[in-house]
This record gives C-alpha cells, sequence and structure tokens, in this order.
C-alpha cells in the first residue's frame, strides 16, 4: 500500500497550479526564473542629461539601475513544462513571445534611447521586439476579467506581471505590490511611441510603467 507521504504528495502535485500553456516572456525577479526558463537581458542608456531614472528602494527586479537601466527576463518556450490551461481571465500584461496566447492583444512600447555615446546591450533570449540604439518591446494584453477576481497562478516563487487598463491583477494566495519603473529617455527629438493594446504607460517624454510584484502570503 502507499505510504501516507506518497498519498500526500500526490494529492499535492494534482492540485499544484502550472504555468500556462504556450510560449510567453515575463520580466525576471530576484527570486530567479521559473525551473527550465530561458533568461536573457537588455540595458538600455537612458538620458545622460540631468537624468530622472525611478526605481523603487523596495523593488524586487533583478538587474542593474542607476543612470542606466538593465532589466532581466524570463522566457518560457515550447520546451518548458507548462500545464494544459490557457492564461486565466483578468486584467494584465505579459510580455510577448513570438504570438500572444489564446485571449490577449497584442501591443508595443518604444523608448527611444540616449542618442550620443549610445551604449544599448543585450544578450540571451529576450521578449519579442527590436533591441538596437533604440528599444521596442511587444506586449500581450486582456482585459476580459474584473481585476478583483483572482486569478489562478503558481504560487512557489514570485514574479511580475503588468498593469494594463485597472489596477494590478489580483491572484489568489498571493500578496501584490505594485513598483513603477520611469527611465528618462532621451531629449532631444524624442521618438518614443507606442500602440496596439500596451501596459499602462505615463511620462510623457519619458516612460514610466507599473509592475505588479507577486509573493505567495
Amino acid at each position: 500500500m502507499p505510504s501516507i507521504l506518497t498519498l500526500v504528495l500526490t494529492v499535492s502535485l494534482a492540485h499544484a497550479v502550472l504555468w500556462p500553456k504556450e510560449t510567453y516572456t515575463l520580466v525576471k525577479p530576484k527570486s530567479g526564473c521559473p525551473y527550465g526558463w530561458k533568461e536573457g537581458w537588455r540595458q538600455q542608456d537612458n538620458e545622460d542629461d540631468s537624468n530622472s531614472n525611478y526605481i523603487p528602494p523596495n523593488h524586487q527586479f533583478f538587474g542593474t539601475f542607476g543612470g542606466n537601466m538593465e532589466f532581466h527576463y524570463c522566457t518560457k518556450d515550447a520546451h518548458s513544462t507548462s500545464g494544459s490551461q490557457n492564461w486565466p481571465r483578468g486584467n494584465y500584461c505579459i510580455l510577448k513571445q513570438i504570438s500572444c496566447p489564446p485571449g490577449f492583444e497584442t501591443g508595443y512600447i518604444k523608448w527611444d534611447d540616449e542618442d550620443s555615446r549610445n551604449a544599448n546591450s543585450k544578450g540571451g533570449v529576450l521578449p519579442s521586439g527590436n533591441f538596437d540604439r533604440n528599444t521596442l518591446i511587444y506586449y500581450c494584453c486582456r482585459s476580459d476579467g474584473y481585476y478583483m477576481n483572482g486569478i489562478d497562478l503558481p504560487k512557489n516563487k514570485p514574479f511580475y506581471l503588468l498593469r494594463y487598463t485597472s489596477p494590478c491583477q489580483r491572484v489568489k494566495g498571493m500578496s501584490v505590490l505594485e513598483h513603477a519603473v520611469l527611465t528618462d529617455d532621451e531629449d532631444k527629438r524624442n521618438a518614443n511611441g507606442q500602440g496596439g493594446s500596451h501596459p499602462l504607460k505615463t511620462g510623457g517624454k519619458n516612460t514610466k510603467l507599473y509592475y505588479c510584484y507577486y509573493q505567495k502570503y
């Protein structure tokens, strides 16, 4: 007969929430990427003159932040372990990897990075976009559910989503904190842009995005 421990483990695994199917990218937190996901990074050379970059002191992003911003990314590809379910209805954004999962609409945000002695750099697997002297990232966003209705996502590690048209989406069994990040973009002939369904963006000629950080209660 199976032991009590075996039964407990079997029941736990049967009820464990796995990441939804399809391919997509999330911003990497200090706690790291989900097991088996691909990793990458992008350093943006932000405005040199009177730089006003801002990241909250309690942030949980993995990277290097100051006068320039270096974010890291976690990408679930077709070979990563996942559940058979789609992403749940709600109001939030993730980063696009090749195509958006069912239920999402696509859009983009473009950063006009520093023109003078531009030192943008990158490595590894990145979300869909253009990463040259400027930065353009494609997103997948949805607003087909009420943000206060908690959704089921894995709780074993913290993660980030992005705000769309509501406050941060609630996730069952997890607390959420909003971390707003401002990048000071090129001042001269600024060519920032956005289109389609993209995360909430403010900041005028700079870019301010609103990330939602989740961790288990």
